[in-house]
Parts: C-alpha cells; structure tokens; sequence
C-alpha cells in the first residue's frame, strides 16, 4: 500500500476528505490544510484524474521527527528514493515550516537535497549526479517539528484543469470555484446562475460536476512519466471516470457584463468540453432575474481591494443585493467576498458563512436562502 497527502485550500478539507472516501481508499484522515490516506498504485492515477478541490497528490515517503539538521538529513538519507528517481532525473527540493525548530525553509531545503543525492550518489556510484532526465519534485513539510516527504505526482497543481487558456484579471482558481459550488449542495438538478463570471470558471465547474465528469480528463501528470508505475493505471483511471458520467440537460449560465470576458468564458467552455452545457451571455448581474421557484446563484464579484475602488464595490454590492431580493427564498445564493462589510452593503446578513482562502486573500462565502 502507499501513503497520500493531499494538501488543499484552509477550509476545504472536508470536501477533499469526501471526495477521496468516494473514490474507496482506506485510512483517510482530514486534518488542518491537508488529508491523509492509503491506497494502490493505481490511485495515483485516480486521485489525480478525478479530485475536485484537491491542490496535488503527494506519495508520501517517510514521516518523523527531526528538531535539528542531523535528524533531518538523517531521515532523509532513510527513503529510498532509488526506488523513484532515476540516474539522471532532476529532484528539485521544496517545502515548508510550520511552528517548527527548524524554521529556516532555505536550510531545510538544502539538507533535504544534499541527504537525498547522497543516498542517490551511493547507489548510482556517482559523486556528482547530472539531473539532466524527468523532473521528479520532491516536497517536504515540518509541522510542529513532524516531517513529512514525498514525491509531487500531479505537477501542476490540480487546479489547472487543462481548460483555461486565457482569463481575466483576478481569476478564481478551479478548486475552489468547485468547491463553491459543492458547498451548495448542486448536482445538476435546478437552474444555476453565475452573474459576474468573469471567465467562466464557476459555471464551467458547475457544467462538470453536474455531469460527473472528472476534472482531470484533459491534462497531464508528473507521474505518468515515472518508470515506476505501469502506464495503463492512466488508461484504466480515465476509462472508469468516463463510464460515470452523466448525460442529460442541463440549466447553467453565466453572466458578465464585459464582453471579452464572456468571449473568454465560452471559449474556455468549448476547451473543457461542456459548451453544449453552459451558456454564457452579456449580462448586468444588478438586473438578474431567474424564473422558477429552485435555483443557485453562486458567484465570486469583484471585491474593492484590487478590482475596483471599496465604495465602487460596495454600490455594486447594493445594487446586486437588490436583484436578489426577487428570488424566492427557496433558490440558494452564495457569494464570495473578502470585503468586511458585504453584509451591510448587500442589504441582510447571510444565513450563514464558511470562511475560505482565495489564494492568500481571507474571504467568507455568503449563503443565503431555505434550507443552506
């Protein structure tokens, strides 16, 4: 069996938890910032295609403790790293320290780097190695003086679906917007609305958890070059994330009021697949009106700190406030902001709140409606 990290967004790690239990391994354990499992090599491949909100998958190589450089190096020097890095594979270091002895990140990573092309050089009889192959990125964590080491399988981080070519300003990173919208409750059944879609990512996540379809279908991974794992885990992963899809209509839109955005989104669309499923419109998301009695609004406007000036956002915030006050209340709205007085300027306070990180930037997502 092996070990997984998957780290993630503060906030998150329940949805991370959930979706990993979904997919069968054992042993899952939600902690603060990350959650911990077991499984196969063929998990590699399954973990990495079909996480939502996950940022990457670690295979985990060692974990103890180490309150100074020797303990360090010493645990290091312990993993047989031969057994995943090759010869001439480049093994770049990096990592951080948390509330740990060893604070200085730089020192760390250059202990961890001199233990393993030691361990490396010995077994490969070389004194200096070429790292001219595969990239194979080793990252490390210290929390509280407890180490962890591991191999990146992902790469790019898993928010990088394969679908974004080209955004606007401040986009909302897919795991999250994911995560957004899970948090909703949405599987595809009622209408769903983004009023400032920017470009598109809301919606388009909302397109692929409505039809089950996994995220990571249209990308690649750092571990499908390693010599390690049998080539087919890959095939055999997509293959079974294909045959869970779901195929029906659907009622996704998103809105923006700037056209190159809404240019930008539907071309994202066509790249993710879900054109035939989310359409994209010029929009005033201050004029938003929605029939039906079910629904979602969940959008990401823009907050005042970077887009526009506070007071420009909180009118917005008025005006947009007022646009929702006509759905019933038994549509769910939830909305990301890291503005302090959102409430006050969207006109009543949110039913609730789930504070989150986008990117390092505090925010809260707002809910509002029956039963959120």
């Amino acid at each position: 069996m092996l070990d997984f990290a998957i780290p993630c967004l503060l906030g998150l790690e329940k949805l991370v938890g959930d979706e990993v239990k979904r997919l069968g391994l054992s042993d899952v354990r939600v902690e603060n910032g990350r959650v911990l499992c077991r499984g196969t090599d063929a998990d590699v491949a399954r973990l990495n295609i079909n996480l939502r909100c996950g940022a990457r998958v670690l295979l985990v190589l060692n974990t103890f403790r180490a309150a100074d450089f020797e303990a360090l190096f010493q645990g290091v020097k312990a993993v047989a790293w031969e057994d995943w890095i090759g010869r001439d594979d480049e093994f770049p270091v990096t990592g951080y320290s948390i509330n740990s002895t060893l604070h200085s990140v730089p020192a760390c990573q250059s202990i961890v780097k001199k233990a393993a092309a030691e361990r490396l050089g010995a077994k490969y009889g070389l004194e200096t190695l070429p790292e001219t192959g595969k990239r194979r990125q080793i990252r490390f964590s210290i929390m509280k003086d407890e180490v962890t080491l591991g191999l990146d399988t992902s790469g790019e981080g898993l928010y990088k679906r394969g679908y974004r070519a080209v955004g606007v300003a401040a986009p909302l990173r897919e795991t999250l917007a994911a995560a957004m919208t899970l948090l909703t409750k949405y599987r595809g059944l009622d209408p769903f609305c983004d009023p400032f879609c920017g470009s598109g990512t809301i919606a388009i996540e909302a397109a692929l958890i409505a039809k089950n379809r996994a995220p990571g279908l249209n990308r690649s991974f750092a571990a499908q070059s390693w010599g390690s794992l049998d080539k087919k885990i890959w095939l055999d992963a997509a293959d079974e994330a294909m045959d869970k899809e779901f195929h029906g209509d659907y009622e996704i839109w998103g809105g923006d009021v700037d056209p190159e955005a809404v240019d930008i989104a539907r071309h994202n669309a066509e790249l993710a697949e879900v054109d035939d499923t989310v359409k994209f419109e010029v929009a005033d998301a201050t004029r938003f009106h929605w029939g039906g009695l079910y629904g979602r609004v969940v959008t990401n406007p823009p907050y005042g700190e970077r887009l526009m000036e506070r007071r420009e956002a909180e009118d917005l915030y008025r005006a947009f406030g007022k646009s929702m006050d006509k759905l019933p209340d038994t549509w769910r709205v939830a909305v990301l902001s890291s503005h302090t007085e959102f409430e006050r300027c969207f006109g009543r306070p949110a039913v609730k709140k789930r504070k989150l990180y986008n990117g390092m930037l505090k925010c809260d997502l707002f809910f509002y409606g029956k039963n959120v």
